[in-house]
C-alpha cells in the first residue's frame, strides 16, 4: 500500500487482501463431541484463502462450500476420511473481520465453541492484528436472483443495488416457542456492523430437543455457558439474553459463516426465511451451478487504481 493518498488508504484496505500480523490460539470444549481441543489462527499468503487444518491427522481441508459433507446443526467440511465440524462461527469471525487468508489448526474434529456466539473469535483475531496484502481481493458478484427453498423455508441471492460492493442481508424465524416467536433483521455486512451487531449472538437450542440431539451423539459439550437454552416460553440461562432478538441475531451470523464458504466475499443480497445451514449451502451450491449468475471481480476502485 505504499505511495497511496492517506484519504485512499480507508478505501484501498477493502479492496486488498488480509491476513493475520501473527498466530494466536485458544482451548475449549467441542459443542457436539464434547472434548477438549486447541485451535490456532495462522497468517498465510495471499491466495491462499482459509484453510482447516486437522493436526492430529495431517491433513487439510479447504474451506469452501464445495467440500462441505454435513449440515445437521451445524456445518461439516470434509476431505475423504478428514472431517471438521462447526465451522460457521470460525468462518463468521474470520469473513466478519476481513480475513481472506488464514490457517486455521485444529487438533480435533471441531473448534472450540467457546461462549456460543463469534465474540470471543473477533477478540482473538483482534489480538493478532491484521495485515494488508499486495494482491487485489477477488469479490463475487451477484448477477441474477437464485433462489432454494424447503416448504415454507427459502434462501435467496439477489443482485446488489448500483454501487453496492459488499453484501445486504435480511433474515426472518419463525419458531413455536413463545420466547422465540417470529424474528427479523437486516442489515448492511461490514466489519463494524458484524463485530456490534451479530458477533455476540449465542447459538440456541430447545429443552426437550436436547435429550435427543445427546442420544444421537450430538452437543455432548453443550451447556447454559455456551448456549441460549429455550423451554416454550423461558430462557433457562440465569443471565437471560444478551439482546431480545439474539435468535435472529445469531441465524444471521450463522448465515455470514456459510456464505463465506464461497472463497470470497459476495457483492449482493441475502434474503432468507427460517434457513439453516443445509439451505445456505444449497443456495451456494445453485449460484456456483449457474454460471450466468454470478462473475468474479478482482480490481482496484477506479479512485485506486489511479492513484
Amino acid at each position: 500500500m505504499d505511495g497511496l493518498p492517506a484519504a485512499l488508504v480507508s478505501e484501498a484496505t477493502t479492496w486488498c487482501q488480509q491476513t493475520l500480523k501473527a498466530p494466536i490460539g485458544c482451548v475449549g470444549v467441542g459443542l457436539h463431541t464434547g472434548s477438549r481441543v486447541s485451535m490456532t489462527f495462522r497468517p498465510a499468503p495471499a491466495d491462499h484463502g482459509i484453510v482447516f487444518r486437522r493436526t492430529d491427522l495431517g491433513l487439510d481441508i479447504p474451506a469452501r462450500f464445495d467440500r462441505v459433507a454435513d449440515t445437521r446443526l451445524s456445518t461439516v467440511l470434509a476431505d475423504g476420511a478428514a472431517r471438521i465440524g462447526t465451522v460457521e462461527h470460525v468462518m463468521a469471525a474470520l469473513a466478519g473481520c476481513g480475513i481472506d487468508n488464514a490457517l486455521v489448526e485444529v487438533d480435533g474434529p471441531e473448534p472450540p465453541i467457546l461462549d456460543g456466539s463469534a465474540a470471543p473469535l473477533v477478540f482473538l483475531l483482534d489480538c493478532a492484528g491484521t495485515v494488508e496484502q499486495d494482491t487485489a481481493r477477488t469479490r463475487i458478484e451477484i448477477h441474477r436472483t437464485v433462489r432454494v427453498q424447503d416448504g415454507d423455508a427459502f434462501a435467496e441471492l439477489r443482485p446488489a443495488a448500483p454501487g453496492a460492493t459488499s453484501l445486504d442481508m435480511a433474515l426472518s424465524i419463525d419458531f413455536k416457542a413463545a420466547a422465540i416467536g417470529r424474528q427479523a433483521l437486516s442489515l448492511h455486512l461490514t466489519p463494524e456492523s458484524f463485530r456490534h451487531e451479530l458477533s455476540r449472538a449465542r447459538t440456541f437450542a430447545l429443552a426437550e430437543e436436547i435429550d435427543q440431539l445427546r442420544a444421537a451423539g450430538l452437543a455432548r459439550g453443550g451447556s447454559l455457558d455456551n448456549a441460549v437454552v429455550v423451554d416454550q416460553a423461558r430462557v433457562l440461562n440465569p443471565t437471560g439474553l444478551r439482546m431480545p432478538d439474539e435468535f435472529a441475531r445469531h441465524k444471521l451470523l450463522d448465515a455470514v459463516g456459510d456464505m463465506a464458504l464461497a472463497g470470497a466475499p459476495l457483492i449482493g443480497r441475502f434474503v432468507a426465511h427460517c434457513s439453516g445451514h443445509t439451505l445456505n449451502n444449497r443456495l451456494l451450491r445453485a449460484l456456483f451451478a449457474d454460471r450466468l449468475a454470478w462473475r468474479e471481480v478482482s480490481a482496484l476502485p477506479l479512485s485506486v487504481a489511479a492513484a
